[in-house]
């Protein structure tokens, strides 16, 4: 099998620490700040009402094929691929967003689930 890199293109900026239930990380508003020389690539974003988040779950230790939903033990364990948990085989999150602005380098965006510092890898329209 082949190994697969991912570079950074910005990281999440909301003050929000590891730990934070999902419901307050989406109700918050979070900045997403990409790293300089990516400004033409954002051309036409702005047209895009929400766009999808791809980024990297850099808190979350190792993974289990079966889960608890949202680690409630009174809830019966099922696929981790049936699930939003963070705690996958690649740690790999996308989440659907409410774009709200753009200027400069720095989107701000509304329904993110990914803490303060988590590196973004891709932005895609939805």
């Amino acid at each position: 099998m082949d190994t697969v890199t991912f570079e950074p293109i910005g990281s999440v900026e909301n003050g929000l620490p590891f730990g934070t239930p999902g419901d307050t990380l989406r109700a918050a508003e979070s900045r997403i700040v990409l790293r300089s020389g990516l400004l033409e690539a954002l051309t036409d974003l702005e047209k895009e009402p929400r766009i999808l988040v791809v980024f990297h779950f850099h808190r979350s230790d190792g993974w289990e094929p079966l889960q608890h939903p949202r680690g409630d033990r009174s809830r019966p364990k099922i696929g981790v691929f049936a699930l939003r948990s963070p705690r996958r085989p690649n740690g790999i999150g996308v989440t659907e967003v409410d774009l709200l602005e753009i200027r400069e380098n720095v989107l701000t965006v509304r329904g993110l689930d990914a803490v303060d510092g988590t590196p973004v890898l891709d932005l895609k329209p939805a």
